[in-house]
């Protein structure tokens, strides 16, 4: 039986969201995310188009990179990672990954992925990215 008192998508074990009822976190042109926390983890879905370049937004942060880890699922689309010791790789559809901090981000054809990450340590990152792109 749900519970009046409890906010959209709490339940009694835990939390569920409908991808169109998770709250919007940023839409800026065609970059969309939505996000939400529980119990310390922050879990965004993230629709970026062909053309996405984190690294100059990323900026002014330590070394210029991300510093949170993220663990997640590209859902279509690839992104390719540079870590803070220069080697790449390229996440596709279907791969299930871990990012460790210090790591910057583009994509040339559009992604599309589920991420969970430290809400202490996403949050810091988030408000530089919100501040890069709107100004």
């Amino acid at each position: 039986m749900a519970d009046a008192s409890r906010p959209a998508g709490l339940h009694a074990v835990g939390m569920r969201y409908q991808l169109n009822d998770m709250p919007v976190e940023l839409e800026v042109g065609d970059i969309k995310t939505r996000a939400f926390e529980h119990d310390a983890v922050y879990t965004r879905h993230i629709n970026l188009p062909a053309g996405t370049d984190f690294t100059p937004l990323l900026k002014g942060l330590e070394n210029d990179l991300c510093q949170c880890p993220h663990w997640g699922y590209v859902v279509e689309g690839s992104i390719t990672l540079r870590y803070a010791d220069g080697h790449e790789e390229t996440n596709h559809a279907g791969d299930a990954y871990v990012w460790p901090a210090g790591h910057t981000g583009w994509t040339d054809t559009g992604v599309t992925f589920i991420e969970f990450s430290p809400t202490k340590d996403i949050m810091p990152v988030l408000e530089h990215l919100s501040k890069q792109l709107v100004g």
